[in-house]
């Protein structure tokens, strides 16, 4: 993957992030703020979540309350260099696991 391949696939998934978030119909409250490729995903009992693109390495970073964790792009997905679980997966457990209530990010 090159520089251009990583940033159109990192924007596609911050968009998607966003949107998800913004048409979210629960009773949570979650702040969502994007600057310079970081996304803040803020909690009502004060906890974030980080999400960050590391260019030089073509990865996406995840910082919860539960650790951090880092993903490739593989077979047409975030797949974690750790756990071999799914971004949107792993992110949907934590935003549930943060805001009190279930949450989940389409595919």
């Amino acid at each position: 993957m090159n520089d251009t391949e990583f940033h159109q696939l990192a924007d596609q998934l911050m968009q998607q992030l966003e949107e998800q978030l913004d048409n979210y119909l629960g009773d949570a409250d979650i702040d969502c703020e994007t600057n310079g490729g970081v996304m803040t995903l803020s909690f009502e009992d004060g906890s974030k979540i980080i999400i960050n693109r590391q260019e030089p390495f073509h990865q996406i970073w995840l910082a919860t309350r539960q650790g951090g964790y880092h993903f490739n792009y593989q077979r047409q997905q975030w797949i974690c260099d750790r756990s071999a679980g799914n971004f949107l997966d792993m992110l949907s457990e934590a935003v549930s696991a943060q805001c009190g209530e279930k949450f989940t990010f389409n595919h």
